[in-house]
């Protein structure tokens, strides 16, 4: 790996370091990720859990995905940044928004899921991958 994976919040109070490359980096177009992220999707990388190291508190909620597990979305309490992501099916992943990271433009999106929720003003890259769910693990 070139340099660890850092970022967090708007405000700074939240901050992570990734000292391992990403396992996928996804465009989701779920409603959940919709509305969290105010947008047509929200851009994620997903990293194994051990090579994370989070500074800062964070303020969780979850959520039930469609395995009937729960999906924790963690943000920032004073800026209202979403940070991270936990999810019970899979307790070795720890998944970062890419806006969140500090330079973002290591983001590159290698598929999408839930297409199915799609909106047509969302303009994804036509040469992806799509799945109209989440694809088979």
């Amino acid at each position: 790996m070139s340099k660890p994976y850092t970022g967090g919040c708007a405000c700074g109070a939240i901050r992570y370091e990734i000292s391992c490359e990403p396992l996928v980096m996804t465009d989701c177009q779920c409603r959940d990720c919709q509305r969290e992220s105010g947008t047509g999707h929200g851009s994620h990388l997903t990293f194994p859990r051990s090579g994370v190291t989070v500074t800062g508190e964070a303020t969780h909620w979850d959520m039930v995905g469609d395995s009937g597990k729960a999906k924790t979305r963690a943000f920032c309490p004073t800026c209202g940044s979403p940070v991270y992501m936990t999810v019970a099916i899979a307790p070795d992943v720890f998944v970062v928004r890419a806006a969140s990271l500090d330079d973002p433009g290591r983001y590159k999106p290698q598929m999408v899921f839930y297409t199915a929720s799609g909106q047509a003003w969302d303009r994804i890259d036509p040469d992806l991958p799509t799945f109209e769910r989440m694809p088979p693990m």
